[in-house]
């Protein structure tokens, strides 16, 4: 550990042992949260909510803001699993499974992990490609390197890499405020949050982007990010952190989830009831932006795709450390992992597939890990031997379980009307 991180420890820890709230107390809690809202904010979300908006306007912002709640509610439960126990998910499986089932897990994760880390550096390639015209694999190259200097950052500690994370955040959060004003979207659009479906299309769309809501992957990481980041000595601090976390949750998702409705509103603000078709296709929706309002919307468009690609791939490549780590008690060096799960994006890139339709079959695989990331926590959260007084009560679970069973339906439903 790093002098600098032994230091902001020492700041926290006294944070913690202040029986006193107050918000400016915060601040070094902030981090874990907004890493694991990127993969909310990630290229597959940018299809669907562009996908929705166009074919069916402000309709679908209700399932938005569905999917994000359910986002706050389950990567609570993450954090609060490594706060409170002092092991990720991956680590409680291993220490509470047969070691089969333990492997099991470990290659379900790694395909997982796989899978995220295609679509991510997928992203960022078009995005380069969009905004340069460099052809896609020397824009996966490039991002490749970004990629590479990001994870470099963490010799330094976790804080920088947290620090740049929440910048990437921030960048999207401005290039969809100022796509959404310049796509006029209409007053009416507050009627988007009324539920109803029109149509089977439509019901199609919904379950997409709620499908997408719970990456696999991000429930592993997000455990990994809080077991050791500051210490709990006492009930009071463990107390005290979980409310820090909490509210870090909700300002980290609630952030995603307004950018996500930003997304949503100004596709709807652009291409609804112009008759545009594949406007879902990312490449067919930056080349249409332009025209339509001009080159500032189609710039910042490709821009928070980079930001997107950049930064979801960084968070991909972490979480496979963590799930190789946690399962199988095995370590590589990073940069070795960010190297090597690099290979299928080039791969796809070389084969000449489309990125946008490798994008949606990389949702198809993800759909498969969330149920062994999702009924693991929810076991471990309501176990007293794992979490002691902070178990799950009663009504927790049945909120969680309820949670649990729409989101693994709805991903195999779409599974199958992808598949058929």
């Amino acid at each position: 550990m790093s002098q600098r991180e032994k230091s902001f420890q020492d700041r926290a820890a006294v944070s913690l042992a202040d029986p006193q709230f107050r918000w400016k107390q915060l601040l070094p809690f902030m981090g874990p949260a907004f890493i694991a809202s990127v993969a909310y904010m990630d290229p597959g979300n940018f299809a669907t909510n562009i996908s929705g908006g166009a074919d069916y306007g402000y309709a679908l912002l209700w399932v938005i803001l569905a999917a994000n709640l359910a986002a706050m509610f389950i990567q609570y439960l993450s954090a609060k699993l490594g706060v409170v126990s002092g092991r990720n998910l991956p680590e409680v499986i291993r220490d509470r499974f047969s070691k089969p089932a333990t492997y099991a897990f470990w290659i379900q994760g790694e395909l997982v992990a796989m899978a995220t880390d295609l679509a991510e550096f997928l992203g960022a390639a078009l995005a380069l490609h969009l905004l340069t015209g460099m052809p896609l694999l020397w824009g996966a190259v490039v991002a490749g390197l970004v990629s590479f200097a990001l994870l470099g950052l963490q010799k330094w500690g976790f804080r920088p890499l947290e620090a740049v994370i929440t910048a990437f955040v921030g960048v999207i959060a401005v290039c969809y405020l100022i796509q959404f004003f310049l796509a006029k979207p209409d007053p009416s659009l507050w009627q988007g949050f009324l539920p109803g479906f029109k149509d089977n299309g439509m019901v199609y769309i919904a379950v997409g982007i709620l499908g997408a809501t719970v990456m696999p992957h991000v429930i592993y990481l997000h455990s990994a990010l809080t077991q050791h980041r500051i210490p709990t000595g006492s009930p009071q601090a463990k107390r005290k952190m979980l409310l820090f976390t909490k509210i870090e949750v909700l300002l980290a998702l609630g952030v995603a989830g307004l950018i996500n409705m930003a997304m949503l509103a100004a596709a709807a603000g652009a291409f609804f009831g112009k008759g545009i078709e594949n406007a879902g296709d990312l490449t067919v929706a930056y080349q249409t932006l332009a025209p339509l309002l001009g080159p500032l919307a189609a710039s910042a468009f490709a821009v928070a795709l980079l930001a997107s690609g950049l930064s979801s791939s960084t968070v991909g490549t972490l979480s496979g450390q963590v799930i190789m780590q946690g399962f199988v008690n095995f370590r590589i060096p990073l940069m070795l992992r960010r190297a090597v799960t690099m290979i299928p994006a080039f791969a796809v890139i070389l084969l000449g597939a489309d990125p946008t339709q490798a994008l949606v079959l990389s949702q198809v695989v993800l759909s498969f890990g969330i149920p062994f990331a999702l009924v693991p926590l929810l076991l471990f959260t309501a176990n007293p031997a794992v979490m002691g007084e902070h178990a799950n009560g009663p009504w927790v679970r049945a909120a969680g379980w309820l949670v649990a069973a729409v989101i693994i339906g709805l991903n195999f439903y779409l599974l199958g009307q992808t598949l058929l």
